[in-house]
């Protein structure tokens, strides 16, 4: 196949599979309550929404596996524990905020169902999707995403050229903190994660090329889905600032992303946004639950009964969790995303930069080091107290969540320089 055809597929494909609920209607309100700093936040959420994930996709690049090679210089039971936690958060919380926010925005809004039917339905459907996976890539990649990416840019730039002269100031005191922290909740430093390891296994399976090759095209791939995530990402938080002034400070994620699209596209924006969400969200779904059914099916020997299995159960959890609202799922995942994102981060950091850098040791210092220091940023939400808050204030970068970045920086400089000084001392 032509090289420059297969880059462009599979990193649409990886952008689709990236860009499900949480990209569409998170931006927009960012930008919505940054107002005037709107840059500022969008510093931010680049950082965790677009440049760690991408760098997670290089790591798979270099590694050419599965999400058990990310930690397993730790150790093999860390690393066990890890991808069973982290394919558990991913099939628990955003796989069914896909079908939520689908339900919200796109059915509702025609048609008066309940949301566990909606939910039953696509589930179905992406179950269909996730044991036809070796056309995975193909479909996603050819036909599904340019439609997303087509609906998306009309909006951006219709709602750019067509603002009004007055933004309301920002509601940040720390925007690109927030901004940050935004990102958290895209959950996409894991979905590099999880869709990279569907990116290797379904490129070996249509793939006979040489392992360099196979390194190049996730690598220019991930370079591309990076470059069409900053676009729409940059693009959504702006004409969420400068809209702010036509909507009021009380709207809700959802109204304000279907307010934007009846106000660009006008009486057709419901109708094109609705296709825009439902495909955005089906498609991270599917790389969802495929990822996970990939993973288990590893572990039980290329099993394709526990490939089907997992995918069954995946799909169960999806209609029971789907159900619920947008809004009191982003709640739930914010304890799980304070617990899991650090060690994440981490991870792919460390599988990126050079191996020289990066020993066993260094691993599991800084690992350990990042999960100790996050640990208040995780009970914080969970049991709030005034002798926590003593701890947090003592760390820095605590308070705005994020304290466990220069413990684990020292960690880091600290466990290189041991390591260099006894290679001389031993020498």
């Amino acid at each position: 196949m032509n090289k420059t055809k297969d880059v462009f597929i599979t990193g649409f494909a990886l952008f689709s599979m990236f860009f499900g609920a949480g990209n569409l209607i998170l931006p927009p309100f960012l930008g919505f309550k940054a107002g005037n700093d709107w840059l500022l936040v969008t510093i931010g959420f680049i950082i965790t929404a677009v440049i760690i994930p991408i760098f997670g996709i290089v790591a798979h690049a270099k590694l050419q596996g599965t999400l058990f090679d990310f930690g397993k210089k730790v150790s093999p039971l860390f690393s066990t524990i890890y991808c069973l936690i982290v394919y558990g958060i991913c099939v628990i919380l955003p796989a069914p905020r896909t079908a939520s926010v689908t339900h919200e925005m796109a059915i509702a809004p025609f048609f008066n169902s309940s949301s566990l039917l909606t939910s039953s339905l696509y589930f179905i459907l992406v179950f269909i999707f996730v044991m036809n996976r070796s056309k995975v890539l193909d479909l996603l990649g050819k036909y599904l995403t340019p439609i997303i990416i087509i609906i998306l840019l009309a909006i951006i730039g219709i709602a750019i050229f067509s603002s009004p002269d007055t933004m309301q100031s920002t509601q940040f005191k720390t925007p690109v903190v927030d901004g940050i922290l935004e990102g958290y909740q895209t959950f996409d430093a894991i979905a590099a994660l999880v869709v990279g390891a569907v990116l290797i296994i379904s490129i070996n399976l249509k793939d006979s090329r040489s392992s360099s090759e196979k390194k190049q095209l996730i690598f220019k791939s991930g370079l591309l889905a990076g470059f069409g995530l900053f676009i729409i990402y940059t693009g959504l938080i702006l004409i969420g600032a400068l809209h702010n002034s036509e909507f009021p400070e009380t709207i809700s994620r959802s109204t304000l992303l279907l307010g934007l699209g009846n106000k660009t596209l006008g009486s057709a924006g419901a109708s094109l946004l609705s296709i825009l969400i439902a495909l955005a969200c089906f498609t991270t779904a599917v790389g969802i639950i495929t990822g996970t059914a990939d993973y288990i099916k590893g572990v039980f020997k290329n099993s394709q009964t526990a490939y089907t299995l997992t995918a069954v159960i995946g799909c169960f959890l999806g209609i029971l969790m789907g159900q619920f609202d947008v809004g009191f799922i982003i709640d739930v995942a914010i304890p799980a995303l304070m617990f899991i994102y650090p060690i994440t981060i981490i991870l792919i950091l460390l599988n990126v930069i050079p191996e020289k850098w990066a020993s066993a040791l260094v691993f599991k210092g800084v690992v350990i080091t990042a999960f100790i220091f996050s640990i208040p940023d995780f009970l914080k939400i969970l049991m709030p107290s005034e002798r926590l808050n003593t701890i947090i204030d003592v760390i820095p970068l605590a308070p705005y969540n994020l304290g466990w970045i220069f413990p684990a920086l020292i960690a880091f400089v600290t466990l290189n320089i041991f390591q260099k000084f006894n290679l001389s001392n031993a020498s």
